[in-house]
């Protein structure tokens, strides 16, 4: 069954006086303090006493507009200006958090936009720099390429702009080596939950499937401009924005004769779209995008985006009131519920880390806090119970972004138990000279549409930027822009992750399944191994109009990690050099030619859900479950309404740093070999440690190779 039910609400509610529910189950009378009309996002303590919170909702004096019955969550609107507090009374409901944005692709004037795009002086002194002939094209060389493809690779022609693809170089996903083995399965689907992907753009529409797509938003004008249709629901093959399009072809634009080609080229696309024009991400549709990833059977998920308006989001942090500690509760419980539910469907997550610079194991000062809206944000000091939404999320693979010289990008977050795999992010300043070069940035697909809007293509369809690239064929023109950040190396890792289940998955007719745990396994068993910098405090200098500046970040070296690139380079021909496992069920079908379906704002319909991978975690296993003290998955205690919330304490982690018992993939010492048959050996019930190698040895000659432990989270 589809995990989301739909109802529609009424803007505004009548001034009532509703009854609160105490935590001895007695109603009360006391009225309501009245304010304007807010929305929330509701997370039920459980997901099997819903009735219970829909009437503490009631009784708080809010109306349910949205529910989502997989995780338990609820769109509430209401006039009551103690609701965030009434509405816990009684125990049914975890907690509540204003329905603002939680995750962005920043507007044009945030720190985090000036990272991707960079400030507008230094996008003009690049064109100021390729008009005086200070600067030509492709003047840095990518690092070295990984290993060589094996097996008997096809000839396959690179699309025309891949000299300018110094990342795909980077990780071997060129015509020479995973596109000449293997550029991916059309039955390996890929949900970008985004701000949409423009599925009209020519380097995109053979991927993209336009059925399965989904719009989890609805256009603000306030903050989105005027609607462009009728309802203020855009179709689910729109990005207003730009920021979803240029993520979805990186992973999987595909080899057409056109522009670029992503890093899984035969792969389908599926638009799961969770952020606004603006570029905002509100809470429920967030975790509403990931529920539907598990309900339609999505293999894998790219999140480049993390939580506002509290960049760091704290449990009990001294310095917020309670009314912010129960909102920063309810926005990690809420999330880290959807991210189980969706990988318990056996969907991989993949998240970026941030753009901020900072390392995420140490960092201890947030003053940017709550950013949204503006002028609210104060100093605190964090302690170890603050997180980023998604990227330090339990299941989620967390990405650091590189230059192409290899280093860890100026801007990147970076952390020792943070960094699960680091990817070409792009790093405009990582040049000989430490000055602008947009080509140091991540090549890929522009909506046409924006970039006239936004002045980087005239009336004549030519560019008028050095970020933005025009290329044609047989009279069908696309646009690509340079853009930079761990927003564009996650979509490398999320690729490599479509090629791993390509090649490894288990075939169900048009479908095919791999556990996530074993998708990471197969990543770090085809990453390139980089250790930290000697010395370990790698010095930077970044030389742009504002002059030069000069810091450092520090690199924290273990065993089979690191705080900078994690458990390697993602690598596309390393993960298309093992063994294929397609062939038992013969060759995979040619890509469905679907239509779009007609838009249905208020009732999406329910796909079948998911096949359960093999050797999968089945629904709800208790190693993955949040513990008793936190809102429980699916099996709750009963319901008592006498009894008050436990300090509405959030699901703590699951042990992310290791897999949980009776989960722990096969170790290999061949990246030629892997698990036999898809699923994790029985009997090992103690999960290795961080900084070993699993031990389990199935006896088929695949024990990791020496100096190589590979770290399953």
């Amino acid at each position: 069954m589809h995990g989301l039910t739909w109802k529609l609400g009424v803007v505004g509610l009548a001034a009532v006086t509703t009854a609160a529910v105490l935590p001895g189950g007695h109603a009360s009378a006391a009225p309501e303090r009245k304010g304007p009309t807010t929305d929330y996002v509701v997370l039920y303590r459980d997901t099997a006493h819903a009735k219970s919170a829909r009437a503490a909702i009631k009784a708080a004096g809010g109306k349910v507009l949205e529910e989502n019955s997989a995780i338990g969550t609820a769109l509430v609107r209401t006039k009551n200006l103690d609701f965030s507090t009434a509405v816990r009374r009684g125990g049914a409901v975890f907690g509540a958090a204003h329905n603002r944005p939680i995750g962005h692709v920043p507007p044009p004037t945030s720190a985090r936009e000036l990272a991707e795009r960079l400030s507008p002086a230094d996008r003009a002194e690049a064109l100021r720099r390729i008009r005086s002939g200070d600067l030509k094209i492709n003047t840095h060389r990518a690092a070295a390429a990984r290993r060589a493809v094996v097996g008997d690779p096809k000839p396959v022609a690179p699309d025309p702009l891949a000299p300018r693809q110094w990342d795909m170089a980077m990780i071997g996903a060129t015509a020479q080596q995973s596109y000449a083995t293997d550029p991916g399965d059309p039955r390996v689907k890929v949900g970008v939950i985004d701000t949409g992907i423009d599925g009209s753009h020519p380097d995109i529409a053979p991927n993209f499937d336009a059925a399965d797509s989904r719009n989890f938003t609805t256009d603000i004008p306030d903050a989105d401009g005027p609607c462009e249709v009728q309802s203020c629901k855009d179709p689910a093959d729109v990005d207003d924005n730009g920021h979803g399009t240029h993520v979805a072809s990186t992973i999987a634009a595909p080899l057409n004769g056109m522009g670029i080609a992503g890093v899984a080229p035969g792969v389908t696309l599926v638009d799961v779209r969770a952020g606004q024009d603006s570029g905002f991400f509100f809470l429920q549709p967030v975790v509403d995008a990931l529920t539907y990833a598990g309900d339609a059977g999505l293999n894998v998920v790219n999140m480049s985006f993390f939580v506002d308006p509290w960049v760091y989001n704290c449990s009990n942090n001294p310095k917020d009131d309670a009314s912010a500690q129960s909102e920063q509760r309810t926005v990690i419980a809420a999330v880290q519920k959807a991210v189980f539910y969706a990988h318990d469907k056996g969907v991989t997550t993949i998240a970026s880390m941030g753009n901020d610079g900072v390392d995420l194991g140490t960092v201890k000062a947030d003053a940017a806090s709550p950013d949204y809206p503006a002028g609210k944000a104060y100093p605190r000091t964090l302690s170890q119970d603050c997180m980023t939404v998604p990227a330090e999320t339990d299941n989620v693979l967390a990405i650091t972004a590189l230059g192409p010289s290899g280093r860890l990008a100026y801007y990147s977050n970076y952390g020792g138990t943070h960094a699960d795999f680091a990817a070409p992010g792009g790093d405009a300043f990582d040049t000989p000279d430490h000055k602008v070069d947009p080509t140091a940035q991540i090549l890929a697909a522009y909506p046409e549409h924006i970039g006239r809007a936004n002045g980087d293509i005239d009336a004549s369809g030519n560019p008028t930027s050095p970020f933005v690239v025009k290329d044609c064929s047989n009279h069908v023109c696309g646009y690509y822009q340079y853009l930079q950040g761990t927003s564009m190396a996650a979509p490398h890792a999320t690729g490599v992750a479509a090629l791993a289940i390509s090649r490894l998955g288990t075939p169900n007719g048009d479908t095919i399944t791999m556990n996530p745990r074993l998708v990471q396994y197969a990543m770090a068993v085809g990453a390139e191994r980089k250790d930290c910098p000697d010395p370990a405090a790698y010095p930077y200098t970044i030389d742009g109009t504002d002059g030069p500046k000069s810091f450092t970040h520090k690199c924290d070296q273990q065993l089979s990690t690191n705080s900078f690139y994690g458990q390697g380079v993602v690598s596309a021909s390393g993960v298309a050099a093992l063994p294929s496992l397609t062939g038992l069920s013969g060759p995979a079908p040619s890509r469905p030619n679907r239509p779009a379906p007609a838009p249905t704002p208020s009732a999406p319909p329910t796909p079948a859900p998911a096949p359960t991978p093999s050797g999968a975690p089945t629904d709800n296993p208790p190693t993955d479950a949040p513990p008793t003290d936190a809102p429980p998955a699916d099996n709750p205690p009963a319901d008592n309404p006498s009894t008050p919330p436990s300090g509405d304490t959030p699901p703590t982690p699951d042990g992310s740093a290791s897999p949980p018992a009776g989960d722990t993939p096969p170790a290999t010492d061949s990246p030629a070999s892997p698990p036999a048959d898809n699923n994790p050996p029985p009997g090992d019930t103690q999960p290795p440690s961080p900084d070993t190698p699993p031990t389990a040895d199935p006896g088929d000659g695949t024990a990791p190779p020496p100096g190589n432990p590979i770290l399953v989270r």
